[in-house]
């Protein structure tokens, strides 16, 4: 078991792509259940990736391997990836 403010502080990599795709910056909680349904990621470029953000990465729960110490390990295809504006 875990606290929903601990997974802010994990870093999440896509074990399809090898990619990092960042920090967790907010979850998504189903209001009637109290679980968690996805984990947000800021999508970000690689040049401007410290001050800029395009959108987000919404990762559902159901997509979500392992969650680690430091890692939260996530299997996403490119289809996947919803963006937000």
């Amino acid at each position: 078991m875990f606290r929903g403010y601990s997974l802010r502080q994990k870093e999440v990599v896509n074990i399809s792509t090898a990619e990092r795709l960042g920090f967790i910056r907010d979850v998504e909680i189903n209001e009637n259940s109290g679980s968690v349904e996805a984990i947000i990621v800021p999508r970000r470029n690689s040049f401007f990736g410290r001050f800029f953000s395009f959108g987000d990465i919404i990762i559902p729960w159901s997509a979500i391997e392992v969650v680690g110490e430091d890692l939260v390990l996530v299997r996403l295809f490119d289809a996947d990836f919803e963006k937000l504006s």
